[in-house]
């Protein structure tokens, strides 16, 4: 699975957990350019990807996250090691 793929899967739940189907997540975005990502809906997000991929972050992962696209790291690093 590309970076582009993964990308797409993570809107899907996008806009389902933040309601709004207007959404589109590039790998630069971060949680300040969403008006619904705040910290209840940023749990669920990290959740629902979780399910997902059938993979589990660590704290460091969650809260060291600066943007979409270092969370699509750790999904990649977590993926190469199944």
């Amino acid at each position: 699975m590309d970076r582009n793929e993964i990308l797409a899967k993570i809107n899907e739940i996008a806009k389902d957990v933040f309601d709004n189907d207007e959404v589109e997540l590039t790998e630069a975005t971060t949680a300040a350019d969403v008006e619904e990502w705040d910290s209840l809906s940023h749990l669920s997000l990290v959740s629902d990807i979780e399910d997902e991929f059938g993979i589990r972050f660590t704290l460091a992962e969650v809260s060291g996250s600066k943007n979409v696209g270092e969370l699509i790291d750790a999904i990649v690093k977590h993926i190469g090691e199944k």
